[in-house]
């Protein structure tokens, strides 16, 4: 015998945030959880990108990003939805990457680690940046390009030189530690960048803020504040810039 049962659905829904990551990355999914409220759904899609970190490689994911947004379930309005890679924002600029999420889903607002790092500077009066990258150096230099070109003075920079994504992700706290103090220390800046969405910086920020008294922005940390501004809640986090923002209200 077989029963048949009427039912209701549901019509209330968390806000929704989006992340499109690349199929390298193991660390910004679990920032983004600790980062977000609880009051927030967060939905991931993955893009292909290739094992090599080069400007082409980078380049090519945008013949990817279209088809991964697609892959996030039919009928989803996100309040905020972003392309979680910073040298990649860089490589293809911002304007196509938003493009190409905006094609793709329904969302009232899109971010990446670029545009949210430009309103975090914004946001703390930040105009001298140095930037730590993990990257060989033509990925850091178009990283630095493009904020240069933004307005922002960029006097040192300072990178790993890895080739792989895969070896991103172990780079251990020593080494970053040490490198963000190092820059810090040569050149008068009004803040540090550590660049890389799988850099595994979140559990660091504070300590080198303590240590070299500036603010220190991460591109997991400056993503997951901008979306939360844009989708008017409040992020926790570390850092200065969770400590004197305010959500911004709901970007249309």
């Amino acid at each position: 015998m077989n029963e048949v049962f009427p039912y209701h659905l549901d019509q209330q829904r968390l806000p929704q945030v989006g992340l499109v990551v690349l199929k390298s990355d193991e660390t910004v999914e679990r920032d983004f959880r600790d980062l977000l409220p609880p009051d927030v759904e967060l939905l991931v899609t993955r893009v292909p990108a290739a094992d090599e970190v080069t400007l082409f490689n980078l380049t090519e994911i945008r013949n990817h990003l279209s088809q991964a947004v697609s892959l996030f379930p039919t009928g989803v309005e996100f309040a905020s939805l972003g392309y979680a890679c910073t040298s990649g924002s860089a490589a293809l600029g911002v304007g196509v990457v938003e493009g190409l999420l905006r094609s793709a889903a329904r969302t009232r607002a899109v971010s990446n680690p670029l545009s949210a790092l430009l309103e975090a500077c914004s946001r703390l009066g930040v105009r001298r940046l140095g930037i730590l990258s993990p990257y060989a150096q033509p990925v850091s230099d178009k990283l630095c390009e493009v904020l240069r070109a933004e307005g922002l003075e960029v006097p040192v920079t300072g990178c790993f030189t890895v080739p792989q994504e895969a070896m991103v992700v172990r780079i251990d706290a020593g080494s970053i530690l040490f490198a963000a103090a190092e820059l810090a220390r040569k050149a008068r800046v009004d803040a540090l960048f550590l660049s890389c969405t799988n850099l595994r910086t979140i559990g660091l920020l504070d300590r080198v803020e303590e240590e070299v008294g500036l603010p220190v922005f991460s591109s997991n940390q400056v993503l997951a504040w901008h979306m939360m501004q844009q989708a008017g809640l409040a992020a926790r986090g570390p850092g200065r810039l969770f400590r004197v923002s305010a959500p911004a209200g709901a970007c249309a």
